[in-house]
């Protein structure tokens, strides 16, 4: 590590830039491990000296997470984030009028770099769609227990009963905009919803933005289903809202949280999956896992290796078995890749004992929260069955997080059984699990791609749920 610095510093120090640059601002860039590249965006400010900071992960849906133990020497540029799979350092200089170095986390050690400026331009489709609004936005609040939820209601600017959207997030934890890598994925849908006669709430998930509560992770997906039941009863109560035409529109684990909201409660009026899966997050996890390391590049060897491990870890969580075994197995697993890896890595990585044992415990503890043992063995198929109301399935040809193959046909057999007599299927072509266009679908490329859906699929929602539901004009 040493020895990669100094490379840095000599590198400044016959530079051509003679003033010393500041750390405060924002900065974009991107982790980058074995072969991956993640993008980052960091805030720094400083006073009296002393410097704070902030950093979003845009396609982790994590957004301005406390920097720590920042320090500024120029050119030494040094900063931490605790979070909890483990301490995540970050330890750099700056090169002219960037940042480069190397960041550890959990016995792995990769490089980032950070460049000064934000990584996109503003977008009046996802950043600002513009001021002037054909319609009126309010912010609302309801309730769930002891669970406040803040978010903003978009409504036509004409008066009368309106039938209303209920938007509901992915997995992790989202703002109201649900946005990834840039992309504010439902402020897009709820711009293009309002503006064709309906209302739409989009609301922060608990513990985020506004909302109160803990991380998501402490709950699961049965209790975000009843906060969507509130959110439909607190619409049902405003004399802007037609109380029988109240519903939901849920992406990714949201299209598995519509359904099993609506299976419980009777006063909600349709029901849109946007990538909702079929069957069990075991099988899930098993696919999708299988798929994106494909198209990453990885062997067919280390595939098949790593799946067995995730295959023996979920089998163990879904039986309550204890995972002292497993752990004992993903660190004599590391020690022995150790062996293998080049000098160059050998020397990053300053107690291999640690080194592994920090592996086997982050991995555990990504399978081991509430949220995830119950996504795991949850399986969709009975909520389905129960829903009589219309039913708009959407998938994206290219997905690799739900892809289409594995989660289509369960939900329609569901829905077929329960004898629901309004349902439909539609797969776009070359839509990736945001409904961007792409052809690999590989997750890795979100921050590159527009951030736009395919063409025709905000007018595909819009059409079916007009065919049902008239604006009130």
């Amino acid at each position: 590590m040493k020895k990669f610095l100094v490379l840095f510093i000599f590198a400044i120090l016959f530079s051509r830039v003679n003033a010393q640059p500041v750390l405060e601002g924002d900065w974009s860039g991107a982790l980058e491990l074995m072969g991956t590249s993640l993008e980052i965006i960091t805030h720094f400010t400083s006073e009296n000296g002393s410097y704070t900071g902030k950093i979003d992960i845009p396609l982790q849906k994590q957004k301005g997470l406390p920097l720590t133990g920042i320090i500024y020497k120029y050119p030494k540029a040094y900063f931490e984030l605790d979070v909890p799979n483990g301490l995540t350092k970050f330890d750099g200089a700056f090169v002219d009028d960037s940042i480069k170095g190397i960041f550890s986390q959990a016995g792995y050690e990769g490089t980032f770099y950070l460049v000064r400026g934000l990584s996109h331009t503003p977008d009046v489709k996802t950043d600002e769609i513009k001021e002037s609004l054909p319609y009126k936005e309010e912010e609302v609040t309801f309730k769930n227990g002891d669970i406040k939820f803040s978010g903003t209601l978009s409504l036509p600017e004409y008066p009368g009963k309106h039938p209303a959207v209920v938007m509901i997030t992915g997995s992790g934890p989202q703002d109201r905009n649900e946005e990834v890598a840039g992309f504010k994925v439902f402020k897009v849908i709820a711009d293009h919803l309002t503006r064709n006669g309906f209302a739409v709430l989009r609301y922060d998930d608990r513990g985020v933005g506004g909302s109160t509560g803990t991380s998501v992770n402490d709950y699961t997906s049965e209790d975000f289903a009843g906060d969507v039941i509130e959110a439909v009863k607190y619409l049902k109560t405003r004399s802007d809202i037609n109380p029988g035409a109240v519903g939901l529109f849920g992406h990714s684990e949201g299209g598995l949280v519509a359904p099993l909201a609506a299976s419980k409660y009777d006063g909600i009026a349709f029901v849109i999956c946007m990538a909702g899966t079929g069957v069990t997050g075991e099988d899930i996890l098993i696919e999708q896992s299988k798929l994106i390391m494909k198209a990453s590049y990885i062997s067919p060897e280390e595939i098949n290796k790593d799946i067995l491990t995730l295959k023996t870890m979920l089998g163990a969580i879904r039986n309550n078995e204890n995972l002292d075994n497993i752990k004992k197995t993903l660190k004599d697993e590391r020690l022995k890749e150790y062996d293998k890896l080049p000098e160059v890595q050998k020397s990053r990585i300053k107690d291999k004992d640690e080194w592994a044992e920090s592996f086997a415990k982050s991995y555990i503890s990504a399978f081991t929260n509430t949220w995830m043992k119950f996504f795991i063995t949850y399986d969709p198929a009975p909520a389905l069955e129960k829903v009589k109301c219309p039913v708009l399935l959407l998938f994206g040809e290219t997905d690799l997080q739900v892809p289409p193959a594995q989660s289509e046909k369960p939900m329609l057999d569901a829905l077929k059984k329960g004898g629901n007599k309004d349902f439909e299927s539609k797969i776009f072509i070359k839509a990736n699990h945001l409904f961007q266009e792409s052809d690999t679908g590989n997750p890795n490329d979100y921050p590159k791609l527009k951030k736009e859906f395919v063409s025709g699929f905000l007018d595909y929602i819009s059409s079916w749920l007009l065919k049902r539901f008239s604006p009130s004009r």
